[in-house]
C-alpha cells in the first residue's frame, strides 16, 4: 500500500531487460551511439514534427536547464504558485538558469489562470531594467494538484506566450498521466497548442532514470550541448537512458503503464467517495488523488503499513478541513494493483 509517490515504484520489468540487454559490449558515448540515434528518431516520428532531443537523469535536470537555455540576463519565468519548480527544486532553476527569477501566478486547481499570467507579465514593461524581463512561461502538465490543463487551457496559455514573444515550456514529469488522461497525442498537448520546450518525464512512469528535454523548436537549443555538459548531465554512457526510452516507448508501454495508474487512482476516488467518514478534496483526473481523512483514520491506515503524505491546504481553500481531519495525497504507480487499493480502502471503512 505504497501511495507516498510514485517514485517509490520500482522499474518495469521490460525497462530492466532493455537495460541488461545493453549491459554488454561497446557503444560509442556521450549520446552518439546507434542506440541514442535511433530514440532521437522516435522521438521525433513520436511528435510528429522536427525536434532536438537531450538525455538527463532528474526532472529537475529537465525543468533547470530547459529554462537554462532560454535564459536571459534579468531574466523573470512565470510558473504558478504551487508548480514543482517553485516549490521542490531547491532553487535548482534560478542557479542553473544564472540567478533568473521564478514569479508565481496564481490560478485554482494547480492551473495558471491566463487573465492573471497576462497582468503578471505586464508588471514588466519592455526596457525596465529595474525590473528585469520576462524570459519563460513554464506549466505543469500534469499539475502538482492532479489536475490536467484541458487542450484549449494549453492554447490560451500559448497564446498568451506568443503574444508576449514568450517560449512556453511544459514540465511533463507526469505527462504519460496526463495524455491518457485527455485521451490526446503528444502533438495535440504540445507544440499544436504552443509548447516550445518539454520535460519529458519517464522515471515516475516505470523507467528505473530517464528524462529528456524535448526542443519542438530546435533553433532553441542551439546552446543545450554545452549547457548540459557545464551542468554536470551530460552522461558518457548515455545508451543506458536510451536503453530505457526503448523499452518505454516500444508498442505504446509508456501509456498502458499512465492507464494502469490512473485507473487505479480512479479506483481509489470510487472508493472515498463511497465512505462515510472521508472524502475527496477536489476532483482530480491522473494518479494523484487528495482526500480528506480523520486524523484517526489516517494514523490507523499508516499504523498497518500505508504509506501516504500530508499535503498543505491550498490557500484558495482555507475552510477545507475540521479540527479532526487532515489532508493527504495519495499517488498511485504502474505497479499499482487493485487489492492494494482496496486493502487501503477497507481501513477507511
Amino acid at each position: 500500500m505504497f501511495f507516498a509517490s510514485d517514485n517509490w515504484a520500482g522499474a518495469h520489468p521490460k525497462i530492466a531487460e532493455s537495460l541488461a540487454r545493453e549491459a554488454s559490449g561497446y557503444a560509442a558515448a556521450y549520446g552518439t551511439s546507434d542506440l541514442d540515434r535511433r530514440i532521437e528518431e522516435h522521438f521525433t516520428a513520436l511528435f510528429q514534427r522536427e525536434v532536438a532531443v537531450f538525455f538527463v537523469g532528474t526532472g529537475t535536470a529537465a525543468n533547470s536547464l530547459a529554462l537554462a537555455a532560454v535564459a536571459k540576463p534579468g531574466g523573470v519565468t512565470f510558473c504558478h504558485s504551487e508548480a514543482h519548480v517553485t516549490a521542490d527544486e531547491c532553487g535548482a532553476p534560478e542557479f542553473l538558469t544564472g540567478a533568473c527569477r521564478l514569479v508565481p501566478v496564481h490560478g485554482p486547481g494547480g492551473k495558471m489562470d491566463k487573465d492573471a499570467l497576462s497582468a503578471a507579465i505586464g508588471r514588466y514593461p519592455p526596457g525596465a531594467v529595474h525590473q528585469g524581463r520576462p524570459m519563460a512561461i513554464t506549466i505543469t502538465q500534469a499539475t502538482e494538484s492532479g489536475t490536467v490543463y484541458s487542450l484549449d487551457e494549453i492554447e490560451a496559455i500559448g497564446k498568451v506566450a506568443r503574444d508576449n514573444g514568450l517560449p512556453l515550456h511544459m514540465d511533463g514529469a507526469r505527462f504519460a498521466n496526463a495524455l491518457v488522461a485527455l485521451d490526446a497525442s503528444p502533438a495535440d498537448m504540445t507544440w499544436k497548442r504552443g509548447v516550445d520546450i518539454l520535460s519529458f518525464g519517464a522515471t515516475k512512469n516505470g523507467c528505473w532514470c530517464a528524462e529528456a528535454i524535448i526542443f519542438l523548436k530546435p533553433e532553441l537549443a542551439t546552446e543545450m550541448p554545452f549547457i548540459r555538459k557545464r551542468s554536470a548531465q551530460l552522461f558518457s554512457k548515455t545508451r543506458f537512458i536510451s536503453a530505457q526510452f526503448e523499452a518505454y516507448l516500444e508498442g505504446g508501454l509508456w501509456l498502458d503503464l499512465a492507464r494502469n495508474a490512473n485507473a487505479m487512482a480512479d479506483r481509489l476516488r470510487a472508493g472515498i467517495d463511497a465512505a462515510s467518514k472521508s472524502r475527496l478534496a477536489w476532483r482530480t483526473t491522473t494518479n494523484e488523488v487528495f482526500a480528506v481523512l480523520p486524523k484517526k483514520a489516517a494514523a490507523r491506515a499508516e499504523a498497518q503499513g500505508a504509506k501516504f503524505y500530508d499535503w498543505p491546504v491550498p490557500a484558495e481553500t482555507p475552510d477545507l478541513l475540521q479540527t479532526d481531519e487532515m489532508l493527504i495525497r495519495l499517488v498511485t504507480s504502474f505497479a499499482t494493483t487493485a487489492d492494494d487499493v482496496d486493502r487501503f480502502l477497507a481501513m477507511l471503512a
